[in-house]
């Protein structure tokens, strides 16, 4: 016999083989043992239901945890395995040794890639778009940053969740030190070196100032092939020649020309850069939800873009730091002051860059209510986490993406603190 529920789960009925049990009975003056035959009934789940209720819980889950926090004192991981990076470097020390070129194709051999010099400029326009957008939704939305720790925060006023680590986190009982913030607090700040040739000459820790120090997305544009007036690069009419790991032919050495400074090209280069969007000198938005959709739109297609051109072109970062180069190979300069920079003479650990590395996410506590109380440490379970530019759209009035909703746990009913408690 099959029973169908409310909620569409098919259960079944099955009869299993009846059980005898002995049972005492008095029948006139002497007891007397009789068994007694007692049916055993038992549920059963349809196991295409089960399978199909998983597969659509895992189309769209009701929470996702966010990934865990690289230790400060561990190189970051490889985002290539081990094995294929040895197996490549054997291939090249045998094609090596056997006096054979290494077979490059663009943009590893120098040359751009004409079907992705489009999405370049695309990505250079929605990055301006994002930083004027974050520039005026600040002016609506409150953003908050601890004076201790690195921790931001996105509402009216500052949470109480404890997890502060800074200085003097003890006194304060781990509460935060809440001031402020700006656009450099919502949208990190990821900077690199521009080259006017990044096969040429590797900028040394001596000729460190002799380049200018551009947002990393900006000079992953230019070498995908945007002409920028500021920042000239030098574009290759003859493919590069390797053999192994050393250059046989790179078209000689060409000096670099002087940047044509002028009023137009600086106040380009202040649309590309957000230190000089810093919070009060754009004006507040007159209608602040679609400007909230539209800077939204923005992030979400630089994010796209950079992946598609990081998957050709070559961004490396180092593997102990935040620091990013964009090129063939990292820099010699002596900067890094992380893990056992000592042993390294403070030179960086270059390894291939990820999509976060160059556009970190920034995780913030998500706000249900900004009008509510603010978040405690009692519910810090429920809360979920987001970027702090989809955060700030959010709360501007745009709409939460879809493959952000698990993240920020909008699905999930935050309980009172008292009931709490008695959760599991």
């Amino acid at each position: 016999m099959d029973m169908l529920t409310s909620k569409g789960f098919c259960f079944g009925l099955i009869d299993i083989n009846r059980t005898r049990t002995n049972k005492l009975v008095k029948v006139g003056s002497q007891p007397r043992r009789i068994a007694w035959e007692t049916p055993r009934i038992c549920c059963e789940q349809s196991p295409s239901t089960s399978s199909k209720r998983y597969e659509r819980y895992q189309r769209q889950p009701q929470n996702v945890d966010l990934p865990e926090l690289h230790p400060k004192k561990k190189k970051k991981p490889f985002p290539v395995p081990i094995k294929k990076m040895l197996q490549a470097s054997r291939q090249d020390k045998r094609l090596a040794r056997m006096r054979i070129e290494k077979p490059l194709e663009p943009p590893k051999n120098g040359l751009l890639v004409p079907e992705l010099i489009p999405v370049a400029y695309e990505v250079l326009d929605n990055w301006k778009v994002l930083i004027r957008g974050l520039s005026q939704l600040l002016n609506a939305v409150t953003v908050y940053g601890c004076r201790k720790c690195p921790q931001v925060h996105v509402g009216p006023v500052g949470h109480q969740i404890q997890d502060c680590y800074g200085t003097g986190s003890q006194r304060r009982n781990s509460h935060h030190s809440w001031v402020r913030g700006s656009i450099n607090d919502v949208l990190i700040p990821i900077e690199s070196y521009h080259l006017f040739d990044p096969f040429g000459w590797r900028v040394k820790h001596e000729t460190r100032f002799d380049y200018d120090r551009i947002p990393a997305i900006v000079e992953l544009c230019i070498q995908a092939g945007v002409d920028l007036p500021q920042y000239p690069s030098r574009r290759r009419t003859a493919p590069v020649r390797m053999i192994g790991k050393k250059v046989i032919d790179r078209g000689g050495f060409v000096d670099e020309p002087k940047p044509h400074r002028s009023e137009d090209c600086i106040s380009l280069l202040a649309e590309l850069d957000t230190f000089s969007n810093q919070q009060g000198q754009s004006s507040t938005p007159s209608n602040v939800k679609e400007l909230a959709e539209k800077t939204l739109k923005a992030y979400l297609n630089v994010r796209q873009g950079v992946a598609r051109l990081m998957r050709k072109y070559t961004v490396k970062t180092c593997g102990y730091c935040s620091e990013v180069h964009v090129g063939p190979w990292g820099h010699n300069v002596k900067l890094c002051g992380a893990f056992k920079h000592q042993w390294r003479d403070g030179k960086h650990g270059w390894q291939d860059a990820v999509l976060d590395d160059v556009i970190p996410p920034n995780y913030v506590w998500h706000v249900r209510d900004p009008t509510g109380p603010p978040l405690r440490s009692s519910l810090r379970s429920f809360y979920g986490k987001a970027p702090a530019v989809v955060e700030l759209c959010v709360q501007a009035g745009a709409e939460i993406p879809e493959d952000y909703r698990p993240m920020m746990r909008a699905d999930v009913v935050i309980p009172d603190s008292e009931e709490a408690r008695m959760a599991a």
